[in-house]
């Protein structure tokens, strides 16, 4: 026993003098300028004046913003039945008897490992939540007197992973009820396939008129009359508000810009996008006034290309399902107007739901065809007749072919100046796809 205890204290005297030599006090200072790995982190930022991505100027130089911080990298699977905030209260004004945000069936995992998955993929998956904090924005935070708590957040520096709204993508809206937040969607493109459709003077209230070419004596073969000998090539002009053409179906490729969604009790947005239409094949009877007073009554055929389009989509928000999230979100409530550290827009007063960088929506192809309406067919027919009146159609003999005789070969109708408006409402989009977070195929659980 004597011997340890010997052996313990000659230890300590040698080993003493080693740790004295090896560390160094550090004033408070010096510790100040020191960082190390910690699990929790704690962070002052004084407020000051900024402007966010709007354009709008916010003096934030009275608010402290105090962060608690976790410095993890969390998994979480999370199904939610019903996220309903900010109910009544103080934006009524906005939509009255609605909530900040209101979503139903909200489901969090991992990024599906590709297109095919299934329900039991998912939910053996978790979204990766990095270094999330809780954040307090304080108002006039030197004064013990006045301070007040203006503002709180639960955030996160990224989240990825695959956020879902609702239980199906169908043509009923469902899922997001009302929004209050900010998202930027990326650029995505998809197809649309047009529903076949006739087009009668009765839907458009727009006359056909065009230039038709021929001999008195003779024909002329070819897209193009040739004169004759002694027996020049004439053109007589038609006019018709008797016509009834079918209209085949077709795809239309179209590209929609990255757009903003940011609001208080949002329910619908606005896509705005640009695209091309493909060929579409026409036929039917066409019934006319030739030079005024002969009547033309013709089979006609030929094809309209070259259409661009101006696409308007006013979406339900109940109809977008699936978020593919790689980027810093937040969830925050503020009695004022509050432009967060790092945030691209100030949140308004209320509930405030926040995913800072773009967010991928998939393919915006429909689900199903979309109907031309009229309003659609009306531009094309200034198109249609000036092609028809600056390139005079030949029919050989002006009295057996263009005003005798029962087709009239129209041919391609060029239209790449023409530029429609087509505005579309409520689509269904394949993008949004989307299988349950739930083991053994449940829509939710």
């Amino acid at each position: 026993m004597k011997t340890k205890l010997l052996l313990s204290i000659l230890l300590a005297t040698a080993v003493t003098p080693v740790m004295a030599k090896s560390l160094q006090s550090l004033s408070d200072q010096e510790l100040s300028d020191v960082s190390g790995q910690a699990l929790l982190t704690l962070q002052y930022l004084q407020g000051t004046t900024q402007t966010d991505q709007k354009g709008d100027t916010y003096n934030q130089s009275n608010i402290g913003f105090y962060k608690l911080g976790l410095e993890a990298v969390m998994e979480l699977n999370a199904n939610i039945n019903k996220l309903a905030l900010g109910c009544g209260g103080v934006n009524n004004s906005v939509r009255a008897s609605s909530c900040d945000i209101d979503i139903d069936n909200i489901s969090l995992s991992g990024l599906p490992a590709n297109a095919n998955y299934t329900s039991d993929e998912r939910a053996a998956t978790s979204a990766k939540i990095t270094n999330p904090f809780l954040q307090f924005a304080i108002k006039n935070p030197s004064s013990a007197a006045t301070r007040e708590v203006v503002g709180f957040r639960v955030s996160a520096e990224k989240i990825s992973g695959l956020m879902t709204l609702g239980t199906e993508n169908t043509a009923t809206p469902n899922g997001i009820n009302t929004f209050s937040g900010y998202m930027k969607t990326k650029t995505a493109s998809g197809t649309a396939v047009t529903q076949a459709r006739n087009m009668t003077y009765v839907d458009t209230g727009l006359t056909i008129n065009g230039i038709v070419q021929g001999r008195l004596l003779g024909s002329s073969s070819g897209t193009t009359c040739v004169d004759g000998f002694l027996d020049p090539c004439y053109d007589i002009s038609y006019t018709s508000n008797n016509y009834n053409l079918s209209l085949s179906s077709t795809s239309a490729p179209f590209t929609i810009n990255s757009t903003i969604v940011s609001g208080t009790r949002l329910k619908d947005v606005v896509l705005k996008g640009s695209g091309t239409v493909g060929q579409i094949d026409f036929s039917g009877q066409l019934k006319a006034t030739v030079a005024g007073f002969l009547n033309l009554d013709k089979q006609v055929t030929g094809n309209i290309t070259g259409l661009k389009t101006d696409i308007t989509v006013n979406q339900n928000l109940g109809l977008i399902h699936a978020l593919y999230l790689n980027n810093p979100a937040s969830l925050s409530l503020q009695s004022q107007k509050i432009l967060w550290p790092g945030a691209a827009v100030a949140a308004n007063q209320g509930w405030w739901l926040s995913m800072e960088d773009e967010v991928e929506l998939g393919s915006l192809s429909p689900t199903t065809q979309v109907a031309i309406t009229n309003e659609v067919l009306k531009q094309t027919i200034a198109g249609i007749n000036k092609d028809l009146t600056e390139n005079p159609r030949n029919c050989g003999n002006l009295l057996t072919g263009c005003v005798g005789g029962s087709a009239l070969v129209v041919g391609n109708v060029p239209m790449n100046s023409t530029t429609l408006d087509f505005p579309l409402t409520n689509l269904t989009l394949q993008g949004q796809n989307f299988r349950s977070n739930c083991f053994g195929g449940m829509k939710f659980c």
